[in-house]
C-alpha cells in the first residue's frame, strides 16, 4: 500500500513522506527514514561545535514526545 506517513506535533508536521508500506518491515523502514531525517535536521540547526555536541547527546525522542503518527492510504 502506498501511504503518506506524517509525524505531527502541536498541529505542525515535523516530518512527512510517502512510502510503500506492506508489512512490519516496510513500516519499520519508513519510520527509520523519519527518525534519520529528524536527527539530520536537528544536527543541521547547530550553529556551533558546542551546539552540535549538545544535539548529538539530545534524543530524537525529546522532539517526538507528544507527537502523533498519521498514516494515510494514497
Amino acid at each position: 500500500m502506498r501511504a503518506k506517513l506524517e509525524l505531527i506535533k502541536a498541529g505542525k508536521a515535523l516530518q512527512q513522506g510517502v512510502y510503500d508500506i506492506d508489512d512490519t518491515e516496510s513500516f519499520g523502514a519508513a519510520w527509520q527514514d523519519v527518525w534519520v531525517k529528524a536527527r539530520e535536521r536537528s544536527m543541521a540547526k547547530a550553529t556551533s561545535i558546542g551546539a552540535l555536541m549538545d544535539s548529538m547527546h539530545e534524543s530524537v525522542t525529546e522532539e517526538f514526545n507528544g507527537a502523533q503518527i498519521r498514516l494515510t492510504k494514497l
